[in-house]
């Protein structure tokens, strides 16, 4: 997905979507690349980490079995 900076304010950074202008998000701007500004063209990817998934949940559950033999 692409998308542009449509304004930084203080803090957040407003990004609109190029194909689709009815996508807005806002994100904290220190994310942004250094020296990005209003009008740059973003390209954003978001992806599903599997792995690091299956590892949280092994974890959480483990530490619910933890929990129910304190009881």
């Amino acid at each position: 997905m692409k998308a542009v900076v449509d304004r930084i304010e203080e803090t957040i950074a407003v990004l609109i979507g190029l194909e689709d202008e009815s996508v807005q998000f806002e994100i904290p701007a220190p994310l942004l690349p250094p020296g990005c500004r209003e009008g740059d063209i973003l390209t954003i990817r978001i992806e599903r980490d599997s792995s690091s998934t299956k590892a949280v949940k092994a974890r959480v559950s483990g530490l619910i079995e933890k929990l129910k033999k304190q009881k």
